[in-house]
């Protein structure tokens, strides 16, 4: 038994980027724990949380609606890893890594919602 949103691959995509995310966060500067990577990892962790929310029994403008938050989050998310690239607070690697399955996410979740009628 498992939830419809459980087997979507943007779904799944989007819980692995909030681990990496909240991994990636736990080694900024103490000074940050209650700005940028709590920022960081909430909205690392919204994107699969509005996809998930807005499967459940929704109509198919509620579902787009839900969303359209899940993408705002992972823009959000993206902004914040410019910010922790901009403080040196994560390696290129690192950058290139989340920034690249940011981008490959943002296309899937583009797609998706364009599908929902």
């Amino acid at each position: 038994m498992s939830f419809k949103f459980e087997s979507l691959l943007i779904w799944q995509k989007a819980m692995d980027l909030g681990e990496v995310v909240n991994s990636m966060t736990l080694k900024f500067p103490d000074r940050e724990k209650f700005n940028l990577s709590s920022q960081m990892s909430r909205a690392a962790d919204s994107v699969a949380l509005n996809i998930s929310e807005g499967s459940i029994g929704q109509s198919g403008p509620e579902y787009r609606k839900f969303m359209g938050y899940a993408i705002r989050s992972l823009a959000e998310t993206v902004t914040c890893l410019y910010k922790a690239d901009r403080r040196e607070y994560i390696t290129k690697s690192e950058f290139s890594a989340v920034y690249d399955a940011s981008f490959n996410l943002m296309n899937m979740m583009t797609a998706f919602k364009n599908k929902i009628k």
